[in-house]
């Protein structure tokens, strides 16, 4: 299975990347673990991503890409993977697919989106900035960065679904409940009926 996963900022990404991992026995390639990975293998990316973390910029598209082709040549992301944190918009979806079809890796099976409301992210994660004192996630800044990835990251849902590859699964409920929606969703998927 070589998958994306799509999805605002505290949609789940993360939790539910993990346990698609472990289920499908692929690995699951989170960007920002991707380019820590990197700096601290000190590789030529990494070191270039590091000058820029240090200086506080953002790291350019074209590292990202990079390291994201670094870590999908590795062994492990062979028979498959689960990609969160990229592609961010479609420019870098296109990317993605030349990538896979010049290391004459198979496309992208699926898409996969966990739909939850705005409001719903603005309570998830003032409620986790409550729980961990995290300083990013004041209501103007989580406010910002849904407004950003509406922006940006959401036109990929067309993307994909131009390309019969989104599964669309409502990423509210309990965590254990979304996961056995969005697996069931990805086996109807593989059997053509999505």
């Amino acid at each position: 299975m070589r998958m994306v996963l799509l999805g605002a900022p505290g949609s789940g990404k993360g939790t539910q990347g993990e346990k698609l991992a472990a289920e499908l026995a692929v690995p699951r390639i989170s960007t920002g673990d991707a380019l820590r990975a990197a700096v601290r293998s000190d590789t030529t990316l990494g070191r270039q991503a590091r000058a820029a973390m240090e200086a506080g910029d953002l790291v350019a598209d074209e590292l990202v890409v990079g390291i994201v082709e670094e870590r999908l040549a590795q062994a492990d992301a062979a028979a498959g993977f689960i990609l969160d944190g990229f592609p961010r918009n479609v420019a870098q979806a296109r990317i993605l697919d030349e990538m896979l079809a010049r290391r004459g890796m198979p496309p992208l099976d699926t898409a996969l989106h966990l739909d939850v409301p705005d409001e719903e992210i603005v309570k998830r994660l003032l409620a986790r900035a409550g729980d961990q004192g995290r300083s990013d996630d004041r209501e103007e800044v989580i406010r910002c960065r849904i407004r950003v990835y509406n922006a940006e990251t959401r036109p990929l849902l067309a993307y994909y679904q131009m390309q019969r590859k989104l599964i669309s699964v409502p990423g509210v409920g309990a965590v254990e409940d979304v996961f056995r929606f969005a697996l069931m969703a990805l086996r109807l998927s593989e059997c053509g009926f999505a």
